[in-house]
């Protein structure tokens, strides 16, 4: 019997800051960028519970986040409070919770800093699993004083949907025999992998919940949607082969920055530039890799079009004068009218490297190691 469950952190940030500030009990937390009275740039990293009730959410734009508590503050409510993240201190958690979770479960496979999947099928039943995420929760909860809800199903997208149900402090269980009927009341939004602009184009078909995409034939999901409409018509049943990988690995590294003001100066968007990929450069040496290969720019202009242009190199690459030249070539087109005709002022840049590598023991090491042939 398969069972997998899904460890999702509630609000996990904004937990994490209202845990070490007593002043923060209670109140209303986004963490992300900075308001400025209406008129700061970028977005809400994370929103507690009680900020969500105003209507805020993560990857809300932050000038509405602040409208909005403005507008909770006029009716009498607590204004938002609004604070920077500390990733460095949300790492050394995530760790933290890692520790506790492998206490118990010896299979887990980290999603991101705040959710990771466990391979409960060593227990042999659901009983016994619900067991292990209860436990699983008492730790976290008197270890590091914060919330997880859990979910558990026959594979890890049922786990991963059920984790959401019951939040904050949740723990659902979903029978493999109970997969098909969880789903089908269920937005189609759930699904992984479906966002806004899908969610919009499937509803404009009368597509709403997972039971009206179900009854949707293979041919005419792939005719819809192409190579996706096989993943699609699979998760519509509930059906999820995937398994538990352990190794987790960081894939990229990566920075961006949301302007102040739209500019197209290119001075100083080329040294905003620069100063990022030298941050990402050391990122990646503090993380232990040796060489990349990819190196890829993310431009937002004013009118919030995005566009991201990638250079995968023909060797891999291993100093940050590498980095930051091939980023620098990514970037300047979209300084010009190569890749930006009407010469639009930028909101937003970012750059990342992929394609990472850790070093290799050389022939001599590995002669040590092995010994004489």
């Amino acid at each position: 019997m398969r069972i997998i469950a899904h460890l999702d952190m509630d609000a996990f940030f904004a937990a994490v800051e209202e845990r070490d500030d007593p002043r923060l009990k209670r109140m209303p937390i986004s963490v992300g960028a900075d308001p400025r009275n209406g008129e700061g740039r970028g977005v809400v990293a994370t929103a507690n519970y009680k900020a969500r009730e105003y209507g805020l959410h993560s990857a809300l734009p932050i000038s509405q986040a602040w409208r909005l508590s403005e507008r909770a503050r006029r009716e009498g409510k607590l204004p938002v409070v609004f604070l920077p993240p500390h990733f460095d201190k949300y790492v050394r958690i995530s760790e933290e919770i890692i520790s506790i979770v492998k206490h118990r479960v010896p299979q887990v496979e980290r999603a991101g800093l705040d959710e990771m999947y466990l391979d409960l099928s060593f227990v042999g039943s659901y009983e016994k699993a619900k067991e292990i995420a209860e436990a699983i929760k008492r730790d976290i909860r008197e270890k590091e004083k914060l919330t997880a809800s859990i979910g558990i199903g026959p594979n890890k997208l049922i786990a991963k949907i059920a984790s959401d149900r019951n939040k904050p402090d949740g723990l659902t269980v979903v029978r493999e025999e109970e997969a098909e009927r969880f789903l089908e009341s269920l937005s189609v939004r759930k699904i992984p992998g479906i966002g806004p602009k899908t969610e919009i184009m499937l509803n404009g078909m009368g597509i709403k919940i997972i039971a009206d995409l179900k009854a949707l034939s293979l041919e005419k999901l792939e005719e819809m949607m192409g190579k996706w409409g096989q993943d699609l018509y699979e998760k519509a049943r509930g059906l999820d082969d995937s398994p538990v990988e352990e190794n987790w690995e960081v894939k990229s590294v990566g920075e961006q920055e949301t302007f102040y003001r739209d500019t197209l100066l290119a001075p100083f968007i080329i040294a905003r530039l620069r100063a990022m990929a030298k941050s990402v450069f050391e990122r990646f040496k503090e993380e232990g890799f040796a060489s990349f290969r990819t190196v890829v720019v993310t431009v937002r202009f004013a009118d919030f079009e995005t566009k991201t242009k990638s250079h995968t190199l023909k060797t891999p690459a291993s100093t940050a004068d590498e980095f930051i030249s091939a980023a620098l070539d990514l970037l300047r087109p979209f300084l010009d009218k190569r890749m930006n005709p009407r010469f639009k002022e930028i909101r937003l840049i970012g750059v990342r490297m992929e394609k990472l590598e850790r070093p290799r023991a050389d022939s001599e090491e590995a002669e040590a190691t092995n010994g004489p042939a």
